[in-house]
């Protein structure tokens, strides 16, 4: 299936979870279908309600209320999980990590006298090489699940910021609480699938990182983590490892990769986070940004006004419009 949260527009206030259905042009309102069924109050509830909440949500949409079919253009989407229980990014793309490190090893080169001279001193130095904890297991870092952000969304920078990126990537939901999780069980533990946009703040990155304790403000604004339109439940991708990756700028193609190029898996990752500690139903685990995934790859800068769209085969586009205030605190 694929699932969502949206609002209408005369209750904006009123989140309700619905089925995509006619080819994503209508959505069925699932709580007002059936106004008994628990797991229908929220994504949360649906997802911790397993096999059971699936089921009845199948079997509305393959009934089909006419009085609960909405066109998709008279309603709102939202993230389609508002509030994960916990949001990891994690690094299951090498490549990217690796033309990132060359990406910060130019930039640091720009200013000498001869930066190809520099830019070569710099990478046999081997500070720029990846660290090979990376291949080894999955590298990550929690994100603030507060500040979630949705489809049509706007992302604004954060103060004193002038370089806004966007991050291609796409996420995995958790669908089943577990501890100690076998690698043969793993595939169970996942919900499904979402696009998943890691914004970030480039300058204030480069220079809050200088301090080795991470990006800090340069990842961590609001409405920095951005998921949908939909959650593709597992059953619908036939392999969620070989699909398609594009994002485009105003309509034309600035990255495009798949996830056939991950060095570690889902699976992987669930493996891991759950060896003395439990995973949850709800938690949302990024996959780390695709090969060529980010303007800052690709040595190009988003400008205010762009819109940005992430689209992964199978799953959707999940389109915002960037905005990078002129302020004091930025500059002009």
């Amino acid at each position: 299936m694929r699932l969502v949260t949206f609002v209408r527009e005369n209750q904006p206030d009123q989140q309700c979870v619905g089925a995509l259905l006619d080819e994503d042009a209508t959505v069925l309102d699932l709580a007002a279908a059936a106004p008994d069924e628990a797991a229908f109050a929220s994504m949360q509830a649906l997802i911790e309600s397993a096999d059971a909440g699936l089921a009845r949500a199948r079997e509305l949409a393959e009934r089909r209320p006419g009085a609960h079919l909405l066109p998709r253009a008279d309603v709102r989407l939202l993230s389609p999980l508002p509030r994960p229980t916990r949001l990891r990014d994690c690094g299951l793309f090498i490549a990217h990590l690796e033309s990132g490190l060359r990406e910060l090893a130019r930039r640091q080169s720009a200013g000498a006298e001869d930066p190809a001279a520099e830019f070569e001193r710099l990478m046999a130095s081997g500070r720029f090489d990846l660290n090979p904890l990376f291949r080894e297991r999955v590298m990550y870092y929690t994100a603030d699940h507060l500040s979630v952000s949705g489809p049509e969304d706007v992302i604004t920078a954060p103060a004193g910021a002038r370089e806004l990126d966007y991050e291609l990537e796409f996420a995995a939901v958790v669908g089943r609480t577990g501890r100690e999780v076998k690698p043969g069980a793993a595939a169970e533990h996942i919900f499904g699938y979402t696009v998943f946009n890691d914004w970030s703040a480039r300058d204030l990155q480069m220079v809050l990182m200088r301090a080795g304790v991470g990006p800090c403000e340069g990842k961590d604004f609001a409405g920095s983590n951005t998921l949908g339109p939909c959650i593709v439940t597992r059953d619908e991708l036939t392999d969620p490892y070989a699909l398609t990756m594009t994002a485009r700028v105003n309509g034309q193609e600035w990255s495009r990769g798949g996830t056939d190029g991950m060095h570690h898996s889902f699976e992987d990752a669930i493996v891991q986070l759950s060896r003395d500690r439990a995973v949850h139903a709800g938690d949302v685990i990024g996959s780390g940004t695709v090969p060529s995934g980010t303007g800052f790859d690709l040595a190009r800068s988003l400008s205010d006004g762009d819109v940005v769209e992430l689209e992964v085969e199978g799953i959707g586009v999940l389109r915002n419009t960037v905005r990078i205030p002129v302020s004091p605190a930025n500059g002009s």
